[in-house]
């Protein structure tokens, strides 16, 4: 018989709902399945029913064995999106929202995907970001939340704040313009709080999540152990991290970095402040991904030399494109006999080379750094020592003449959650002249979004309205300021996941226990592009709430699925590779280490929309 898919299945459909088929239940055996909640962009496309599908059909089965399934669906529904239709369409981006919502959720139910409706959650639902607020005064408490005046990526097309994982390629991962470098007064979380804890439980989801994803997370956290070395200017010490203390007795030059604090200051004491400042602000424009892909080594002598802690020599302080501020200390000593790098850059400027690491079998090369390991020369009491035992030697001695020590660094940065935009979650503060910055009472929350509003796209709508704006202090009732910057949308989604285990909860975020039962999400299915953004932030997020006592799971997600991309064109290798050559150049590809390529082709392959 011919099988008429509008009236079968919206049959079966509406029996489903009113019978409750898929409301979850907290007894016996749970499963928690859950695919990432998508944005209300207005349609379902190929991308969301292939990652769906794969959710429902495994919630089914689990289903049909007996188990107790829990598979919720909401909207991820703050954004800049909103705003820019609230500017072409002239609609409200809550009107807009919601309207797309409808749709969606109306979409969604006519495939038939087997969700518990009555969990529904939308993230910009006073009753949702009220949680969110009440989550960042318990960072603040805690003293992982602060505020101060930064260089940040700014995105000129939307004006506002990056972190540094929404920069793709030096381009905003939203709208994909270049960023800037830019000072702005911004929130940040101390992430870096959790980096070793970070780190060093991404062990326990080995085997239960993609190997990419756990190395892409494991690189971001950029764990470094080295040495913190200090330099003399005078009585002004220049303090350098370094991963090869056993080289110091080769280091024949510093460099800064360009938005390092020292930078200007040292170039006004040696006359080269006008070189030095014509040089930071050219640099200013350029991303740290653009600098540090640079393969032309710039730099300017600052006029002042430091002592080399190791051989009391004079050396010069330089200024140059390939040393990033946030990096370290954001200076380094240069070897230029042992990195690359350094080698280039010395060759540029005639800088001195000096080997004090031999191979132990072969020649030392005469055209370019030697970064292996070996046995110490030119190095005085500590020649003939292999390098790898001299890294604590040379480390220990300096250190009991207060010259260095020992010191663990990470690439990770505290995350920036700060956005200057309307269509997200107010930050719950007031600034009074008299008391600083000041919490808003919990029984005040949640802090609203003004309904009336002027989206322009030109600065932060927030500002403008007085209302909002001008407020009592909450501790001495003087005039004050409400905090008009909202947060980061990757605040919303880095705990929604555990908001679904109890989303009528009006009296906190979660009942501890209700998590408890359903915790952790036992399948996790997205996109690999949220590796160090969304994946990173929920780490992060459920051991500060572990720590707090609210949750007893140290990880969020027992398993990930990374069920990749439907994407609008194919092309052959051979094209691709041509494709890869003409943007980034055949020396740039061959220069980049496997994880760095790989992670360059998914980047690209997000943008241009070839599989």
């Amino acid at each position: 018989m011919e099988y008429r898919p509008q009236a079968v299945e919206s049959k079966w459909q509406a029996f489903w709902e009113r019978q409750g088929l898929f409301r979850a239940e907290e007894k016996g055996k749970k499963v928690y399945v859950l695919e990432m909640f998508p944005y209300p962009s207005g349609r379902i496309h190929m991308g969301h029913v292939r990652n769906y599908t794969v959710g429902d059909a495994i919630a089914r089965f689990l289903r049909f064995k007996g188990y107790s399934v829990l598979h919720p669906m909401g909207w991820d529904a703050f954004g800049l999106p909103a705003e820019n239709a609230a500017i072409k369409q002239g609609v409200h981006p809550a009107s807009w929202t919601y309207e797309n919502i409808s749709y969606m959720k109306k979409q969604l139910k006519s495939l038939g995907f087997s969700y518990d409706w009555d969990r529904e959650i939308a993230t910009c639902d006073p009753e949702y970001y009220r949680w969110n607020q009440w989550l960042f005064l318990k960072f603040l408490e805690k003293g992982l939340a602060y505020r101060k005046l930064a260089e940040v990526n700014w995105c000129p097309n939307d004006e506002t704040v990056l972190a540094n994982e929404q920069v793709l390629d030096g381009r905003c991962w939203r709208c994909s313009t270049p960023i800037v470098r830019k000072e702005v007064p911004s929130w940040y979380l101390r992430i870096t709080a959790y980096a070793e804890r970070l780190l060093e439980d991404l062990k326990e989801l080995e085997g239960k999540w993609p190997e990419r994803v756990i190395a892409q997370q494991r690189n971001w956290i950029g764990k470094s152990e080295g040495a913190v070395l200090k330099f003399l200017v005078g009585d002004l010490p220049v303090e350098v991290f370094t991963t090869r203390p056993d080289t110091v007795f080769g280091a024949t030059f510093v460099v800064l970095a360009p938005e390092h604090p020292l930078t200007l200051e040292l170039a006004k004491r040696g006359g080269k402040y006008q070189e030095a400042k014509s040089f930071v602000e050219k640099l200013r424009h350029m991303s740290t991904r653009e600098r540090s892909t640079e393969e032309e080594k710039e730099g300017v002598f600052l006029g002042v030399y430091a002592t080399n802690p190791a051989t009391g020599e004079k050396v010069p302080i330089w200024s140059a494109n390939y040393v990033l501020y946030e990096y370290g200390t954001g200076a380094i000593m240069c070897v230029p006999a042992h990195d690359q790098r350094d080698y280039e850059f010395a060759q540029k400027y005639g800088l001195p080379i000096r080997y004090v690491i031999k191979p132990s079998e072969g020649e030392l090369p005469t055209d370019r750094a030697y970064e292996g390991p070996g046995f110490l020369i030119n190095s005085q009491a500590f020649d003939g020592m292999p390098s790898a035992e001299a890294k604590r030697a040379i480390t220990q001695w300096l250190k009991e003449r207060e010259l260095g020590d020992f010191r663990t660094t990470y690439r990770l940065r505290d995350w920036n959650i700060s956005r200057q935009r309307y269509w997200g979650t107010p930050i719950p503060v007031v600034h009074c002249d008299h008391c600083g910055v000041v919490p808003v009472p919990e029984e005040e929350l949640p802090v609203l979004l003004p309904r009336q509003v002027e989206i322009t796209g030109h600065g932060n709508p927030l500002e403008k309205v007085r209302e909002f704006v001008e407020v009592k202090c909450p501790k001495c009732g003087s005039p004050a300021r409400r905090e008009t910057d909202t947060m980061d949308t990757f605040f919303d989604s880095s705990w929604y996941f555990l908001r679904f285990c109890d989303p009528k909860n009006h009296r906190m975020p979660f009942d501890p226990k209700r998590v408890e039962f359903w915790m952790p999400v036992d399948l996790y299915i997205g996109g690999i592009e949220h590796a160090v953004l969304h994946l990173l932030y929920a780490r992060f997020f459920q051991k500060f709430l572990y720590d707090l006592g609210l949750v007893k799971d140290k990880e969020p997600f027992l398993r990930l699925v990374t069920q990749g991309m439907v994407l609008k064109r194919w092309v052959s290798v051979e094209a691709y590779l041509k494709h890869l050559e003409q943007k980034y150049g055949v020396e740039d590809l061959q220069n980049r280490d496997l994880q760095e390529l790989v992670s360059l082709i998914e980047k690209d392959l997000e943008f241009t929309g070839i599989e």
